[in-house]
């Protein structure tokens, strides 16, 4: 990550104007469609810390934005929380157990149970932050 990007946040002047992109790797790098393929699908890649640094760090090197956009999922959690999650070709993400009533909020995992289940995005954090620093 650019120091002119940090600078930025923190409300420093700085020789330009910082670029962060949102769907950084998109549809559009062939380099990601490559790493998504080898995962299997989209879900291996967010579960995948090696492969999800990978794909965060693509746009920094390929596009020459100033910061990197952690790749993972917000959906990660409600499927840690046990809603089992599937992403479905043509239709998107699906919960196989949607919340549809007091009963089906009850069953969900909580609190540290459920973070700890989200290690592997911990893991990715890790690796991004020792590849970004290097």
């Amino acid at each position: 990550m650019s120091k002119i990007f940090v600078d930025a946040c923190l409300g420093k002047e700085t020789p330009y104007t910082p670029v962060w992109m949102m769907r950084q790797a998109g549809r559009y790098l062939p380099e990601y469609m490559a790493v998504r393929q080898e995962a299997g699908n989209f879900l291996n890649l967010c579960h995948d810390p090696k492969k999800a640094a990978e794909v965060t760090i693509q746009p920094l090197d390929i596009v020459g934005v100033d910061a990197a956009i952690l790749f993972s999922d917000i959906l990660v959690i409600p499927d840690e929380m046990g809603m089992d999650l599937s992403f479905v070709k043509g239709e998107g993400p699906k919960f196989s157990d949607p919340i549809a009533s007091q009963e089906d909020l009850d069953r969900l995992i909580g609190g540290e149970e459920a973070a700890n289940k989200l290690t592997y995005v911990y893991d990715t954090i890790k690796l991004l932050r020792e590849q970004l620093d290097a």
